[in-house]
């Protein structure tokens, strides 16, 4: 394992040149302390997990020193916000310290979020704050624990810096892990700024850092976009299949390698809900749960828009006509799982539409229901679960046709059952009062909530001991939490 001084840079973004980004040093904050850090995503950097409660580490990651090595930029890129474009958004509060790789040879970027004004902040003030910093660590490192594609969180570290949103609350600094942080909005930045030079460098670098395989294609680039079709297909298929909702599908929220990444107004599902919305802004529903498939397939038509000095149209269309089909395949193959099938037949699909519709309006807790579900056999478990619905004739009806799929798809003892089932059924997901739990007491100066918050959601499916408050419905107050983009 390696000290914090032995951290080895490769800044390849960096080297592509002021066009791409500006270079800023961080702001460092008041006192800075350590709230949290995972040690999951400090072995990504063969760091020594004891480095983390050293005083080094929070001035590192809070803006006080950096290795001579880093090279701080913040990345500018533009992007459809709600469906209208903007010509220049970029790194507002967020800088990309550098690239550092591991000895497996893997490169990620060092990406601090909170670190101060950026050419790009528009107005703003450069910060994050405590709250939304903390939520972000958890749902980083929760949906990775979950198998969803997502971006890493290493630490958040707190201040005692003012900061003033809806009110006065304290700066912290988050230090996020990917591969990347190159987003869809980076492509269109180029693309409108009829900067064809630039552009076609910046897809050069993503072809060959990131999808050096379709180098190996008759059309590199079509087969790179075709990568990131069925990659995006494939995460919003976890999101739908988990009950995650983003809340800000913005083109710049996009990553070029379909990871989860810019968490705000995030939320997972309690009471099941198609029609969702977590972001309190979003008055018109535009990133509510359901529509997350079809914007999923709108930003991607804009990456192709900006993709078309390089690729044929009618190509682009073909590749685009690939997504909803992938994300029918990997959610209906998630689902099916979540449901205890080994085996595909065609009306499984039906199946699944049904079983949501009687979930919709009945108040069922999504997450524990399908947990509770691999609990036992197939006929005591949906008797045990009948009472949960409003429609009871509707969900008899069902649970027939369920448990007679079940008897059809083979021969394996409840105890297989209950084991395949619940090693993907999650009994310990975020919940938003979980979550405000946690931060309440943070804001306290008391961070082993968010700390043990975050040990839970790291072993998702197990059964943990003394751990049965953080598997139980929400309270009602809890279901009805209003998140907004302001962090």
């Amino acid at each position: 394992m390696k000290a914090l001084d032995e951290l080895t840079f490769d800044n390849r973004f960096a080297r592509l040149g002021d066009a791409f980004s500006t270079h800023v040093l961080p702001e460092p904050l008041d006192e800075p302390r350590l709230v949290v850090a995972s040690k999951a995503a400090m072995a990504l950097l063969d760091l020594d997990p004891a480095v983390a409660q050293t005083p080094v580490f929070a001035e590192l990651f809070g803006g006080h020193k950096l290795w001579a090595e880093a090279e701080p930029r913040a990345m500018v890129y533009s992007g459809h916000q709600f469906g209208g474009y903007t010509p220049q958004l970029g790194d507002g509060r967020g800088l990309l310290l550098g690239e550092v790789y591991n000895e497996a040879g893997e490169h990620w970027d060092l990406h601090l979020k909170g670190a101060g004004m950026t050419p790009y902040s528009r107005m703003g003030d450069g910060r994050a704050v405590l709250r939304s910093s903390i939520r972000e660590f958890l749902a980083s490192e929760a949906l990775h624990a979950l198998g969803i594609p997502t971006s890493r969180a290493l630490c958040v570290i707190g201040s005692s810096t003012p900061v003033w949103r809806e009110k006065q609350e304290r700066g912290a600094m988050v230090l996020r892990l990917a591969h990347s942080h190159i987003r869809f909005g980076h492509f269109e930045y180029f693309y409108y700024t009829k900067k064809p030079e630039q552009q076609a460098e910046l897809a050069e670098h993503v072809l060959n850092l990131h999808y050096p395989e379709c180098r190996e294609q008759p059309e590199p680039y079509l087969a790179m976009f075709r990568e990131i079709v069925e990659r995006n297909a494939e995460m919003i298929a976890k999101w739908q299949a988990y009950g995650f909702c983003h809340g800000v599908m913005n083109t710049d929220n996009m990553s070029i390698l379909g990871i989860t990444f810019d968490f705000g107004p995030f939320a997972f599902l309690d009471d099941f809900d198609a029609h969702f919305i977590c972001n309190h802004s979003d008055h018109e529903g535009r990133y509510s749960f359901s529509n997350q498939v079809p914007i999923g397939q709108w930003n991607l038509s804009a990456l192709a828009q900006a993709l078309t000095p390089f690729i044929s149209v009618d190509a682009l269309k073909e590749a685009l006509g690939l997504y909803l089909p992938l994300y029918q395949a990997h959610y209906l193959d998630l689902m099916r799982r979540r449901l205890g099938l080994t085996t595909a037949e065609e009306d499984d699909q039906t199946l699944v539409e049904g079983l949501l519709k009687l979930m919709q309006n009945s108040g069922v807790d999504y997450t524990l229901f399908f947990r509770r579900l691999g609990d036992e056999s197939a006929a005591l478990a949906v008797t045990r679960l009948r009472d949960d619905f409003v429609d009871l004739a509707g969900f008899d009806a069902w649970a027939e046709q369920y448990k007679a799929r079940v008897a059809r798809d083979g021969d394996y003892t409840q105890e297989q059952r209950r084991e395949r089932m619940h090693a993907v059924n999650p009994l310990y997901i975020l919940r938003n009062y979980l979550a405000q739990n946690a931060i309440a007491a943070a804001e306290s100066g008391d961070y082993s909530e968010v700390r043990r918050l975050h040990e839970v959601l790291t072993r998702p499916f197990e059964e943990q001991a003394g751990m049965e408050q953080y598997a139980q419905r929400p309270p009602d107050w809890g279901k009805h939490l209003e998140i907004s983009c302001s962090s």
